[in-house]
């Protein structure tokens, strides 16, 4: 059996952003199953695109969901990207970081 996702490696990435803005490119990583340079290159993908705005906090990065957003591909309606976050990422666990995360 072939594998395969209903979600893009990109889609999944936006995901962990969602769930924890501070997230690092090598959390990404490890949780999508490919290399840092990969995650760099998806959330720098998601960057250019304005879905996602990052913000250096010391040396880390920050990350910030532009939810309001239509998804890229017309499928009915178009759901913003919040919307459709909002089924696939539990608020109630989201990580909640100070600035200095």
């Amino acid at each position: 059996m072939t594998d395969w996702s209903f979600l893009t490696k990109h889609g999944r990435a936006l995901i962990c952003i969602a769930h924890d803005p501070g997230v690092r490119l090598r959390d990404i990583a490890t949780t999508l199953g490919i290399t840092e340079r990969s995650a760099f290159g998806i959330v720098n993908d998601l960057a250019e695109a304005g879905y996602v705005v990052k913000d250096k906090d010391g040396r880390r990065n920050r990350y910030q969901v532009q939810a309001h957003l239509p998804l890229r591909e017309a499928i009915g309606r178009e759901p913003t990207i919040g919307q459709v976050l909002a089924l696939l990422v539990d608020t109630n666990t989201k990580r909640a970081r100070g600035s200095h995360g």
